[in-house]
């Protein structure tokens, strides 16, 4: 008997304890009163928040960051988020964002893509990228990979892309085929070669470039 009455008052306790927690953890004090973002270039702030929604006045406990997880991850510009609780009343959403990287005509609009090939939006404004042509377009939903007929030419010029952003040089546009593409630095300038012969002459590249700027030279086939 003493034995049960002492399991029995353990008992107690134990909800006692555990009512009292529930209700202190779900007071007023753990109202949101703060939504922060972080690392955010292409969203707003509110913008993010709202994608997330997240909201103040709730409880910090209560709400879902799972949630606000997936609804932002459902959106193609967001790669990657983290959210985390900042007691007592704050929420931090932290979030990797994909950039636009080219644009690939189709009809009047443009598809734009990251350097991973990933479809990001569609738009009647032709943007300041490189633009992709040549290419059989299969799909282009939002949030998924571009599919095109050319997938392994798309592949090593994306490679070229990302290796020309290292060494800030832009390409206007860059038609792709088969054999080769040819990379416009200016409508009449044309850099003929395989991806993989470009992406080795870099360097060399640059030089021919800056020799034919001091020249002012804009037109002709660079091999």
């Amino acid at each position: 008997k003493r034995k049960k009455k002492h399991y029995f008052l353990r008992f107690i306790v134990l909800v006692a304890f555990a009512t009292g927690m529930y209700f202190f953890f779900t007071s007023s004090l753990f109202d949101i009163q703060k939504i922060t973002v972080e690392n955010n270039r292409y969203y707003t702030e509110e913008q993010v928040i709202s994608l997330a929604g997240a909201k103040t006045g709730r409880n910090l406990f209560e709400t879902s960051l799972s949630q606000m997880k997936e609804q932002l991850l459902a959106d193609p510009y967001i790669k990657n988020v983290k959210l985390k609780r900042r007691l007592p009343a704050e929420v931090v959403i932290i979030v990797e964002e994909r950039k636009e990287d080219a644009a690939v005509p189709y009809g009047s609009s443009y598809i734009i893509i990251d350097k991973e090939g990933m479809v990001l939006r569609k738009t009647d404004r032709e943007p300041v990228l490189t633009l992709l042509l040549g290419m059989t377009i299969e799909n282009m939903e939002p949030g998924t990979p571009l599919a095109v007929e050319e997938n392994a030419a798309l592949t090593d010029t994306l490679k070229l892309l990302d290796e020309v952003k290292k060494h800030e040089l832009f390409f206007k546009k860059i038609q792709i085929s088969d054999i080769m593409v040819k990379a416009y630095i200016y409508d009449q300038l044309v850099c003929e070669g395989t991806p993989e012969d470009i992406m080795g002459n870099m360097a060399s590249l640059q030089e021919v470039l800056y020799d034919l700027y001091t020249k002012g030279i804009e037109r002709g086939v660079i091999k």
